[in-house]
This record gives structure tokens, sequence and C-alpha cells, in this order.
């Protein structure tokens, strides 16, 4: 279970103990894990969201439990991802060269680029999922969000995609998943993703399953945007990747609850 501890510690606050040396097969095994990962934490921010929403069962309620159920991740995560995002957008609008943009990644300060960034992700996600609460489904509709993050991370971990960097995460856990697990980790969260169409939208039970495809095609997107760039993936271009697919995914599914309501 050393992977597990291991994923868990990468990707949240939960204690998991002391790892020890982590070679490319337990890291790639972590990368793994990911998406299991992200829908624990994903049940905990969407009891926030439920409880919050059933105390103050409003529209303004609804933006109220959004905005503490995405707090609620940004805690359990240590705002990591947020950070991978804000870093990776300044050094993609940077401009520079490969070397110039990791390095300003590599800064510990957020440039104009990141702040937008951060904060208009955060507004996207927020509002996405305030539409989704007022619409009854903003709790389910929040984990499978966050799981979609973490399996855009394990997709961006597939064989093929090269690290930006010799050192650091990237380099830990690039190339580090075999497509296969990748492709069957894919189906199992969009046969879950159909399930819960079927059951929490009946009239249009292809939403979930289409807003979770909308997230990780965006990611990989981003994913693609970075390694043309940068040469490769870093842990501020995993972060990101988490971050992208989520909010896409939201506001895909905010668009089709709405319009088939």
């Amino acid at each position: 279970m050393t992977s597990l501890r291991l994923a868990l510690g990468l990707f949240t606050i939960i204690p998991s103990g002391y790892v020890g040396d982590v070679d490319r097969r337990v890291a790639g095994r972590a990368m793994l894990w990911a998406p299991v990962v992200g829908a624990i934490i994903g049940v905990i921010a969407a009891a926030v969201v439920w409880a919050a929403h059933a105390l103050v069962p409003t529209a303004l309620g609804s933006l109220l439990a959004a905005a503490l159920g995405i707090g609620a991740l940004a805690y359990l995560t240590r705002a990591l991802h947020l950070d991978g995002l804000a870093d990776t957008a300044d050094a993609l609008g940077s401009g520079k060269p490969a070397d110039g943009a990791l390095a300003i990644a590599r800064r510990g300060d957020v440039g104009p680029f990141g702040v937008a960034t951060l904060i208009l992700t955060l507004l996207i996600q927020t509002a996405a999922l305030a539409v989704l609460t007022d619409e009854g489904v903003g709790p389910v509709a929040l984990i499978l969000a966050v799981t979609t993050g973490r399996l855009a991370a394990t997709l961006a971990c597939s064989r093929g995609i090269a690290a930006a960097r010799p050192e650091g995460l990237g380099a830990l856990v690039s190339g580090a998943v075999p497509r296969w697990a990748a492709a069957a980790w894919t189906f199992v969260v969009m046969l879950a993703a159909a399930i819960c169409g079927v059951v929490l939208m009946p009239a249009a039970p292809w939403s979930i399953p289409v807003a979770i495809a909308v997230g990780l095609v965006v990611s990989l997107l981003l994913v693609r945007r970075g390694v043309r760039r940068l040469g490769g993936i870093t842990g501020d271009v995993l972060g990101a990747a988490i971050e992208t697919a989520a909010a896409a995914a939201l506001v895909a599914l905010a668009l089709t609850a709405t319009v088939s309501a």
C-alpha cells in the first residue's frame, strides 16, 4: 500500500506516514491511485456543500455552499494544485523559451498571468458548482469533477509523455503509467458518470459523461501545450491539469443541467 500512501501524501493533507525512497514504479502506481484519492477528498468537500446548503437552502445559500466546498478542496490539497496552475500560467504566458519559462515556474512568487488565471478559475469553479447545487446535484457533481481532475493527472503521466526537467515530480512520474491502465481508469470513471447520469438526470443522461469528457479533453489540451512549450510535464503542469479538468467538467455539467432542466 506504499503507492496509496504516496498518492495521499502527494494529493492531500491526509496523514499517510513516511513513505521513504520512491522509485518510478511506486510513483507510477501512486498516479494510478489518483482518481481514488480524488473521490475521497471529493466526498469530503461534497459533504461540506450538502451541509451548508441544507442550512441555507436558498440561491445565495447555493453560492455559499459552493464557495465553502471549493475552499475545502483548497485546504484538503494544501492549495498545491492551485499553486501549480498559477505557476504554469506564468510560465506559458511569459512567451519565453522553455528554459526561461521553467525558471519562471520555479520562482516562489506569482505573476499577473498566474493571479488572473487563479482568480478566474476559482470564480468559474464556484459559480458552476453554485448552479449545480441550486439544481440539486452539486455534491455529486463535485465528486465527479474532483475525480476527473485526478484522472487527468493520471492520463498526463501516460507512457510517451516526457518530463520537462531531469529532476522533480514531473521526472519521477512522467511516462510511468501504462496506457492500458490509464484507459482502464478512464472507462471506469466514464461508466460511473453514465450511471450517475441515468439516476440523477434521466431527462438528459448523457450530460454527465459528456461533461467528464469535456474536462479530460480540456486538460489534455493544456498538457499538450505544456509539453510543446516546456518540453514536457512538470509537477506544476500536473496541478494545472487537475484544476483545469475539474473547472471544465463543472462548467460543462452546469450548462447541460440548466438546458435539460
